[in-house]
């Protein structure tokens, strides 16, 4: 049987704009992937909800979904990685929920080949937890800290009863996050791989 040809992966490193210690996630992805499946990375790997609006930023052209404005000139599901000819060192924009404005720096470390198949996007490391969802962006999020590292502060008891008893700024697991890309990928690549088995 043929070996299978080695699979061309990027390294990324996706980072948070505007808030500091930085958070960020070291990611591995195929380059097949398309833009609305980073997307979905971005989605797991921070920690976020996905419940708004995104686009991506490359070379000063918009990626999305359908936007019911019609804003969006370019789907992101039709669009790989490799199909935008991506290099080390090239950056582009991931930007999620259009009112709090969360802005992420996505730069492209390496280009590896890996003679196995991803089943999964693989986060390789990264730093301190992700934002609450519609705290209110960057600065709402720097007002949610100080907030909560004072007890007499007056939206301290508001915030601690908003977050989960066990939220925790620096809390980052890269097996957590690993195990969410598994959930989030692993079922849906699985389901290809059986019907496209069945159809030859």
């Amino acid at each position: 049987m043929p070996q299978a040809a080695p699979q061309e992966v990027l390294q990324l490193k996706v980072t948070l704009r505007g808030i500091r210690p930085p958070i960020w996630r070291r990611l591995l992805v195929p380059v097949r992937t398309t833009l609305a499946e980073l997307h979905d990375t971005i989605q797991a790997a921070f920690g976020w909800e996905n419940g708004h609006l995104h686009a991506f930023v490359v070379d000063g052209e918009e990626y999305g979904p359908r936007d019911p404005e019609g804003d969006l000139q370019v789907r992101s599901e039709k669009v790989t990685l490799a199909g935008l000819g991506l290099e080390p060192k090239d950056k582009f924009s991931y930007e999620y929920d259009f009112g709090d404005d969360w802005d992420h720096g996505v730069t492209v470390e390496k280009v590896l080949l890996s003679e196995n198949r991803l089943p999964a996007p693989v986060c390789m490391g990264g730093k301190r937890a992700c934002p609450p969802e519609d705290c209110g962006g960057t600065g709402g999020y720097e007002d949610l800290l100080e907030a909560m590292k004072d007890s007499t502060h007056p939206r301290h008891q508001e915030f601690a009863e908003w977050l989960d008893d066990d939220w925790d700024p620096e809390w980052f697991s890269v097996d957590y996050v690993n195990a969410c890309l598994s959930a989030r990928f692993a079922p849906a690549r699985s389901r290809a791989a059986r019907t496209s088995a069945t159809t030859r």
